[in-house]
């Protein structure tokens, strides 16, 4: 990819806002909600000083007390050890070509930046470049950012990097440290146009999504903006409802020397979608309940602020959670690597041998409309006002009791395969989700 003029854009794990001579423009699709409006560092949350607990604070004690060693393998470094370590698979590797990350000089068509990610870690790799960059959830503060220097060392440790909050926090993560997935509107070779985005989610159309970033599998004859040049474009507007051209690998594409995997399978991209709104969606009601619990003391149900801030924020992560403004999927969508498989036996089971991480891809993402991230540490360390909300409002919906018509796209089996998958599954599920009778 020629660029033929020096862009800069913003510092991004998988992106926010673009940067081009010092302007910043963002785009969003989707619905908006609340955000988290008080500071990060507020005594409630003390996100750059207090405590931390997640995988990769656990794995870097790990390394120090010698429980595990990292491997450097040639152009990759610790890449391999370090997704082994965090126990991260192969089959999630999604390839990003535009120019995002501070590596972004480094960042071409023919080298691209990977990204591979479970539920509670994500790892970005720009092949010859000296660092290694990882976002971990943490259980009480939300993404944590780290950086993991690709020089050999005999203790090599991961270091804290809020630098990355330039991007990663911001309205378009609800005020909260987190994740997006931006789609790259493609950008002429103008050196007065500006960079544009789309912040996408499960609820953007397929049309809106993956723009800068390849995409191998099948996608169901539809448009997306994946697999397309995004810088020095002639005409910018030309590849808008295009079907773009389908790959089954990123073989031939670029070099793969040093690439653990050849795809960037669209099931790892639809369900990246999905997660990074996801997790931010669950560190701002934490975060809401935890200031709220700092200044009341305890607030009861009747408390006002109760009721505007954690009912509100409770309301949206439940009607995310249940995929209620999904974007319907098209017939046809298929992955190109194992990662359909090697996500959906995850688990855990019900009795019927049922899981919350079966994918579906014939209509939509999952086969049962409940998001697997109610299983990660950060869910379950809520406190207990925004479970207790939370559990409330997807029960009304579970139940039938809310009659709204947005809610009409899950049915009874579905609301009713839900409910029992929890029951078997989900500690301290409340008692009162029992059968479902409409």
């Amino acid at each position: 990819m020629s660029t033929g003029r020096t862009i800069r854009y913003a510092v991004l794990l998988f992106a926010s806002a673009t940067v081009i001579a010092g302007v910043s423009t963002t785009v969003v699709v989707g619905q908006r909600g609340g955000v988290f409006r008080a500071s990060r560092d507020h005594p409630a949350i003390e996100y750059s000083a207090g405590p931390v607990r997640n995988v990769v604070s656990e794995l870097n004690q790990n390394i120090l007390d010698g429980a595990v060693r990292l491997e450097f393998n040639g152009r990759s470094g610790y890449l391999r050890s370090v997704l082994d370590a965090l126990d991260i698979p192969i089959e999630s590797q999604v390839a990003v070509y535009s120019k995002t990350s501070r590596q972004a000089e480094m960042i071409t068509s023919e080298n691209p930046r990977v990204v591979f990610f479970n539920d509670t870690a994500s790892v970005g790799w720009v092949r010859d470049t000296d660092l290694l960059e990882v976002a971990a959830q943490d259980q009480q503060q939300g993404v944590v950012f780290y950086t993991l220097s690709l020089t050999q060392a005999e203790t090599p440790q991961f270091t804290r990097d809020n630098q990355c909050l330039a991007c990663h926090l911001s309205w378009d993560t609800l005020g909260v440290p987190g994740l997006q997935v931006l789609s790259t509107a493609p950008l002429s070779a103008d050196p007065n146009a500006y960079a544009t985005g789309f912040v996408s989610d499960h609820r953007s159309r397929l049309e809106d999504r993956w723009g800068g970033w390849y995409v191998t599998g099948s996608h169901g004859s539809v448009a997306h903006m994946g697999n397309v040049e995004v810088t020095d474009v002639e005409d910018p507007q030309m590849t808008f409802g295009v079907v773009p051209p389908e790959l089954g690998s990123l073989e031939g594409k670029f070099n793969l020397d040093g690439y653990p995997s050849a795809h960037s399978d669209i099931a790892a991209l639809l369900v990246l979608n999905h997660q990074a709104h996801m997790t931010n969606l669950i560190t701002r009601v934490g975060w809401e309940a935890r200031r709220i619990l700092f200044r009341n003391g305890g607030p009861s149900p009747d408390d006002s602020m109760f009721h505007e801030v954690i009912l509100d924020a409770a309301e949206e992560l439940v009607d995310y959670l249940l995929f209620v403004d999904e974007a319907p999927l098209p017939t046809g969508i298929k992955g190109s690597s194992r990662f359909t498989e090697r996500f959906s036996s995850g688990g855990p089971h019900d009795s019927q041998g049922r899981s919350l991480r079966e994918l579906d891809l014939a209509r939509r993402l999952m086969r049962y409309p409940c998001s697997y991230m109610i299983y990660t540490p950060a869910f379950d360390a809520l406190p207990a006002i925004a479970t207790d909300a939370i559990y409330a409002r997807m029960w009304e919906i579970l139940s039938g009791e809310a009659q709204a018509d947005r809610y009409g796209g899950l049915s009874l089996a579905d609301r009713q395969s839900i409910v029992d998958i929890l029951r078997d599954t989900k500690t301290n599920l409340p008692s009162y989700f029992q059968s479902v009778t409409r």
